[in-house]
Formats: C-alpha cells, structure tokens, sequence
C-alpha cells in the first residue's frame, strides 16, 4: 500500500512539475509576443547589443555614448560594470526614460571567484572535489548578485593539452570526464534551484567551441579536427554544461576546419540547438564579430549577417548588429524571423532572471554591504586553496615544517598582493589579498619567525616582465644588478633554518593573450633558486603556475615541490597551512606535466600506434618514441603526493562479463599505510581494448575523493555500465561495441591496479 501510495503520489508531482513548467513557459511566451508586437526593428535589434560600462579590462575596444543608446533602446545588456549604485542608475535609464521600458541585463568575468577569490580554474579542477567546486560558484553568485549583476562569462570548459596556450589557466586541464564533471557543477553553483532569486547568476558556457586546441597554442588561432575527436575528447564539456541547464553560451574566437566559430551554422545551430536541444542565446566574445573581417569572410555588414544567420543572438561590444541589421534586412540579406529570433532569446533570459517582475531585484545595498568578503566565505576559499595544491616532491619528508624556529621566505612572489589571485580575477579586492608573506604571518602568529627578501627579478628581460603584468597586476622589480640582488638575499637565509623559495610565473603569465614558447621557471628565478640550494639549508619550492611547467632540473634537485597555481584570496594562509602540516595536501594535477616543451601536446588518453614503445622502455628501434628523451611525463595526469601513504589492493570484480541491462562492480580497498590523516583520490580507467576505430589507452570513468585516518582501510567500488564503454564511431554514432575491455584503478594515471572484463549484446 506505501509503495503504490507513493508511486501514486510521484506521478501527481511530476505531472504538477510539468504542467507548472508548461505554465510558466506559456506564461513568459505570452508575455516576450506581447512585447515584441510592439516593438519597432530598430528596437529589436537594439536588444542584441552588447556593451561595457567604462569599467572593461578585457578588450581594446571601449564602448561611446552608452547613456544615450539606453534612451533609445539601442542596448540590450552591459558588462564590466558593478555596484548596486551604479547598475541601478543605469536600469533607471532603460526602465523608465526608453519607449518600452525593456530592463538590461548586467554580466562580467566571474571566473573564479567575485571578491572573495578561490583558486584559478585549474587549481579548482585539482581539487576534484566536486561539492566544493560546485561551493565556490555558488558563493562567487552570492557576491557578484549582491553587487548588482545577474550574468557571470563562466564556466569555461575548452578542453587543452598544450600548455603554451595561455588560458589553459582557465579552463579545467586535459580531460574529458572530468571537465564534464566540473562544467556541470559550476553551471548548477551559479544558477541555484531558482534564477529568479536574487542571490543566482545566468552561467554562460564558453568557449563554444574547440579553442583550447588552438595550432601552436598561440591564443585566437587555428584549429583543425576530425569529428570522431571533436565528438569523443573536446565537445562533451559544452554539453555537459548544456545538460545541466546553462543559460547562454559564447562563441570562440578561433576558425574551426576553415569556418570561424562566430559564424558557424554547424556550431551554433546544427549541434547547439538540433542535436542538443539548447534553448538559451548565443552571444559573441570581445568583438568576435568584427574580427570575422580579419578571418577573411568580408566587411561588417557582411560578417554581422553571417553571425545572425549562424545561431547568434549577441554581438559583444563590437555593434555590428547594431549599425548594419537593418541595412542587411532591407536588401534581404537576413530576415525580420531572424532578427525576432535573436531578440525573443534574449528577452527570455531576462524574463528567467525575474528582471521584468523587478528590474531592481539585484541592487540592494546592503547585500552589497553584508554579503561580500564574509568571515565565512573566506574561511572556505582557505579551504579550497589549500585542497588545491598539489604535492609534486617530498623528498625525505621535507614536509610538514616545524612550527618554530626561523624561515627565510625568498622570491619575487613572495611580498605582492596583485599576483595571488591569479589571472582573471578582474573584480578582486587586493587591498583584503593579503600577500604570500602577510598570510603566512598571520596563520603562524608568533610561532615561528619570518625573514622575507625578493631575491630576484620575475625575469631578467624588464621588458618580458612589464608584458607579463595586465589589469595593473604589478609584481616588485629591483634595478641593481642579479649578483647584487642575491647576494643580500643570501644574507638574509643566514639565520633561518629552511627556505622557503615564492617562485614562478606571475598572475599574468598565464591567461588569455599569454602563450609562450619556453615553459621553464624564468632564468633569474632559476639561478636563485640554485644559490639557495647551495647554502645546503632544506629549500621548499612555493611553485605559482597558471599552467603545468618543465621542472625537469627542480624535480632532480630540489628536495620539496608544492605547486599553488594561484590559489586565490587566501593563498598565504592557505600555503601556511600546509607547509606546516595543519591540512594534509590533497591536490591531484588535472593535467599533464611534460618534461620538456618538446613533447607537447602531451596527456594521458593517447592511441598506442602501430608500433607502440613497450611499457618501461625508453628507446627502441623503429617505435614511436623520441632518440633524446623518453616518451614519459614528468608527473602524469592524476598525480600528487600526500604526507601520508595509501596502498591499493587488487581489484574484485563481482562477473566478469558485462550485459546490455547489466552493472559490474569492482572493488578496491584502500589502506592510509602512512602516519597522517588524508584525502585521497581513487582513480577509475577504463580501456576499449578492440574497436571499429582507434581507441584511447586508458579514459578517467570514475573517481571518489575519499578521507582516510593514518591505518585505516576501506573498500571502494565503482559501478561500470554500458554507458561508460560509449563514444562515438566513425560514422558519429554513440555506441558500447561488444569486445574486452582493461579497467584501471589506482592513485593516479599511471599507477594502477588492473583487470579485465568483456561486454556481450
């Protein structure tokens, strides 16, 4: 009777969600065809202009006359501009002084954090703590709704094996399961279970699509793929987002097989909408529009027709939509359907976000006041940072520190607020960011004694390092000459009992706009540390990076590696904490680190070859491998140290063959075999061992991020359905083909334990 009376009372639930969301739909439908009757061409196409506010940092191009394109109905949105005062007084313009009263809506890059700012989104991708990464989104909405805005350029999800490309920061590394994951955790952080509420962000999945897989990793260029990988490693991130209900989606800038993105039928229409069922806008990247004439496709009024006629519905900042529309639909070169499309999109997410109930739900001041930079969003982004760094040497158990006695703190990173946020943390308030120094003091107190000094130069090119600097992110320069400089920095390390050394990269050595070809530590940093090295103290290496590194000489010679990509606000206390042992580090890379540039792109999920290098081999004759090097990461995909240890027994499977209806289980146990308490990350692999086409060596299907106390074990099991063998074959089609397949669990991508099981249909 229970289980009928609930089987009874779900089907009356979904029944009244569906129909509730059917009303709600038909309600909005009503109320956006009303509207737009009344609305002239002129206005229509107004609404699918983008501008910024006078506070933009991402582009060259600033937008004029704003004030008076709001009167007129000549805007539809703003971005980069904040504060409750400032959005209020410009919704007043478009509500109460336009024809129409139409409401804007406001957006800016809230990446990775608003004011209180968590790790760089490779760091957050190291956590692989979805509940957390899901948590900062969620408090990044909290604060950048409290300071008026309702639209958020995030998450970006590009997929990128080769970090010379810049934003390869930005994104969530090399892999496709586990950016999927990350996508859709960010999306429902953001977006809440209500985009009415005042506290929720619209998300907006970028780079739609393919842009981290850019020729060369030189920002803005060239991608060219077959479609089995586009399908298989580098769009299922976007559809992931898209999946878990993304509002808006951006353009790439990039040309993709000879079409650019902004202009891409395919893209915008035929994957987004037909095959994935998206139901949001399309708006561009910074002037993406405009830089269509610089691909080749023709002047503006021709690419603008080409964009419309594509699938997009926004043109960022570059107007022109704005200036040519309605020449192009009076010579017939696009449609009034068109045009009317374009702008019932965007007047539907406005409607999503409650701004035509109340144009004014996001410009409280006293959230403004109450609900940014709290006590307790920053003890989370302590938490975060610190379960983003990753552990990469420790040699001797050189870590934890002791808390007592004197540390040298030594490096160009060591004593600036601007660069411990990291790059794209355009609304950061420095002036809360306590520097690597600052933080360190405060969470060690008096309980051991800090002795800091630049030490060197971010470079010794002053020119390479004023370009390295963006958003006024200045990093301390000494003009004496490098022996100098060291020298005093030496005398300062007399008195300590370890060194701690603050290098890398800056913020903005990683970013967009920040490829780079050499991918080591900055030579004058190098040569520090090597002088540091030979005072024969222990040296811990602080590493900041927006990007994996070649460490191949650090790794060899340097006794403790903690890589803190950028970790945000509170870096420096969240560094203390695990330097001096108070958090065991958990991080786990979600990338891969070459050895040298030379072997990118490098990653985990390669194809064998026909004549693949056997397993532990580093050269043989007429192999895939390199006559110089081995074929080897330096750390591998999935990689980090603990200061504790785990072992891994082998893996139960409960069948061993897989049927169409069917689940196997496998079952791993897991023993803290070290003296600490720690996290670890359990690893599921799976390899197609025979396919229709070329299949990966291994592909991350699983993973649980698990708390061990020092000589406790577990047992851990993952269930492997049919869903997990799909990818697409040759012919596009989403398919499990019947065959053997290796399954791999283990600490990270390399060392596993393994079995095999079969799939029978």
């Amino acid at each position: 009777m229970i289980n009928k009376l609930a089987i009874w009372m779900l089907g009356i639930v979904t029944i009244w969600t569906v129909s509730t969301t059917a009303q709600t739909n038909s309600q909005m439908d009503r109320f956006i065809l009303e509207l737009m009757s009344k609305m002239t061409v002129e206005e229509k196409i107004g609404q699918l202009n983008l501008v910024t506010g006078g506070e933009a940092v991402t582009g060259s191009v600033v937008s004029t006359g704003v004030e008076a394109k709001i009167k007129a109905g000549k805007i539809g949105g703003i971005f980069s501009m904040s504060s409750p005062a400032k959005i209020r007084t410009a919704q007043e313009l478009a509500v109460k002084h336009s024809r129409l009263g139409i409401p804007l809506i406001f957006g800016m890059d809230v990446i990775h954090g608003y004011k209180t700012m968590f790790p760089i989104p490779l760091g957050l991708a190291a956590t692989w703590d979805m509940g957390l990464i899901r948590e900062s989104a969620r408090i990044a909405a909290v604060e950048a709704s409290a300071d008026g805005l309702n639209w958020t350029f995030s998450p970006m999800v590009d997929i990128s094996r080769d970090p010379r490309w810049g934003r390869i920061s930005e994104g969530n590394g090399e892999d496709t399961y586990l950016s999927s994951r990350i996508a859709a955790e960010m999306v429902k952080g953001y977006q809440g279970d209500d985009l009415k509420a005042h506290n929720t962000l619209m998300a907006c999945v970028k780079h739609f699509a393919l842009y981290g897989a850019a020729e060369a990793g030189r920002d803005y260029h060239t991608t060219d793929m077959s479609l089995h990988r586009m399908y298989n490693e580098y769009l299922p991130p976007y559809k992931a987002a898209i999946d878990a209900g993304a509002g808006t989606v951006m353009t790439s800038f990039n040309d993709i097989n000879g079409v650019p993105a902004t202009a891409n039928r395919w893209l915008m229409t035929d994957i987004l909408r037909n095959q994935w069922g998206f139901k949001g806008m399309v708006v561009t990247d910074y002037t993406a529009i405009n830089e269509l004439m610089d691909h080749g496709l023709g002047d503006l009024q021709t690419v603008s027709a080409l964009a419309l006629k594509a699938g997009v519905h926004m043109d960022m900042v570059g107007e022109g939509f704005l200036s040519t529309l309605k020449k192009s639909l009076d010579e017939g070169k696009v449609t009034q359907a068109e045009i009317d499309e374009a702008c019932r999109l965007i007047l539907e997410t406005k409607y999503k976000l409650g701004l035509f109930e109340d144009p004014f739900r996001y410009c409280d001041e006293e959230r403004a006041k109450n609900h940014i930079l709290t006590t307790a969003h920053l003890a989370k982004a302590r938490e975060i940072a610190g379960k983003s760094f990753v552990l990469l040497k420790n040699e001797n158990n050189t870590l934890p520190l002791q808390k007592k006695g004197t540390v040298a703190l030594i490096g160009p990173l060591s004593n600036t607020r601007s660069n411990i946020p990291g790059t794209w943390s355009v609304s950061a308030d420095l002036q809360n960011t306590p520097s690597l120094l600052e933080g360190m003091q405060d969470a060690l107190g008096d309980k051991v004694n800090i002795v800091q000094h630049l030490g060197a130069n971010l470079m010794s090119d002053a020119a390479y390092q004023e370009r390295a600097t963006m958003f006024g992110r200045t990093i301390p320069r000494d003009e004496r000459p490098e022996t100098e400089i060291i020298a005093e920095a030496l005398r300062v390390a007399e008195s300590a009992d370890v060194i701690v050394a603050a290098l890398g990269e800056s913020s903005e050595m990683s970013g967009e706009s920040s490829s780079r070809t050499e991918l080591d530590i900055p030579d004058t940093q190098k040569r520090l540390l090597e002088a540091l090295l030979k005072t024969g103290k222990p040296v811990v290496l602080v590493l900041f990076a927006g990007r994996p590194l070649t460490l191949i000489w650090e790794n060899e010679h340097v006794p403790a590696i903690l890589n803190v990509w950028f970790g945000g606000t509170e870096t420096g206390k969240a560094v203390a904490d695990v330097l001096f042992g108070d958090v065991n580090p958990s991080g786990k890379l979600p990338v891969t680190f070459p050895q040298n540039v030379g072997q990118i792109p490098l990653y985990y999920s390669t194809k064998n070859t026909g004549r693949p290098l056997a397993s532990g081999a580093w050269f043989e004759k007429f192999r895939s491998n390199y006559l110089d090097i081995t074929n080897e990461p330096l750390y591998p995909f999935g990689y980090g140290l603990s200061y504790t240890t785990f072992s891994y027994g082998d893996i139960q499977l409960d069948k061993n063959t897989l049927g169409v209806n069917d689940k196997i289980t496998a079952t791993v146990s897991i023993t803290n075999t070290g003296n600490y308490d720690g996290e670890e990350v359990v690893q599921l692999y799976i390899c197609d061992l025979v396919g229709s086409i070329t299949r990966p060596v291994k592909e991350l299907k699983g993973f649980q991020k698990i708390f061990l106390k020092k000589g406790e074990s577990r047992n851990i099991t993952f269930e492997i359905s049919v869903e997990d063998l799909k990818f697409y074959n040759n012919d596009l089609e989403f398919v499990a083909e019947p065959g053997d397949f290796k399954l791999s669990i283990g600490t990270d991508s390399k060392e596993v334990k393994e079995a095999e099981f079969s799939l029978r249909m």
